[in-house]
């Protein structure tokens, strides 16, 4: 049987998430189209973020992948693919390791760079002192079920508990006892990924859906050199106007 508490965490909290998330975006899309940015501070400082910046995002874009993949897939696809539980449990470890150290190295350089540089340190808000602890959390945890519970201690198979849960959610048909009885960090993960959600309309991580997409087919942009250009002028201006 179900408890009240679980039945709190892993069924309403996780439908408040979502109207929170999906409302409050729309929300700030409407009414605070100015604020939605990043912020930048490279004009402070742009070594570290050389660095930093495209590390964590390489890595995040590969976390946020393996997480569509290991909730929204089903066990029952993969092992009629042909894909054994020891291949996905090995890929999964490799890949999830790859990818969460380069956005944990990537945070990190990310963080220290705000707080060893003055300007940027000053441009740091609580609400971005907020966020960055929150993904650091989530990101740390999810770090930790990866590398140690399903590294060094053998692992878990989610896929038979959390990830039908997940789906259960987006079908309208929750049951929280599937997440109930999983490892604590697993939940303690799942809960501070719930917390990044309901901040996200709310802080500088709504730059996410403003990736310049389209820059990637826009139409190419043709250069002519100075040169040739005053030669066309001076080509067709009247003999007694040239020089």
């Amino acid at each position: 049987m179900t408890s009240p508490i679980d039945l709190l965490l892993w069924t309403v909290l996780p439908y408040l998430t979502i109207v929170v998330f999906v409302g409050g975006t729309v929300w700030r899309f409407k009414y605070d189209q100015f604020g939605w940015t990043t912020r930048s501070s490279q004009l402070h400082e742009s070594r570290l973020l050389r660095i930093g910046g495209p590390l964590f995002h390489l890595g995040l874009f590969m976390v946020i992948g393996g997480h569509v993949a290991g909730l929204l897939i089903p066990k029952s696809l993969t092992e009629w693919l042909g894909i054994h539980n020891e291949l996905y449990h090995l890929v999964s470890l490799v890949a999830g390791t790859i990818a969460g150290l380069a956005t944990v190295v990537g945070l990190a350089v990310l963080v220290y760079r705000r707080w060893s540089v003055p300007a940027v340190r000053k441009a740091t808000s609580n609400n971005d002192k907020l966020t960055y602890t929150v993904l650091g959390a989530t990101i740390l945890l999810g770090m930790f079920v990866t590398v140690v519970v399903n590294g060094v201690q053998g692992g878990y198979d989610y896929r038979v508990s959390i990830a039908p849960w997940f789906r259960g959610i987006l079908m309208l048909q929750p049951d929280s006892s599937l997440i109930a009885d999983a490892p604590l960090m697993y939940r303690a993960h799942a809960l501070f990924g719930m917390a990044l959600f309901l901040l996200w309309p709310f802080s500088r991580l709504v730059h996410a859906f403003s990736a310049p997409v389209r820059y990637l087919i826009r139409p190419y942009v043709v250069y002519r050199s100075r040169g040739e250009t005053l030669a066309t002028r001076s080509a067709a201006r009247r003999g007694w106007d040239q020089p």
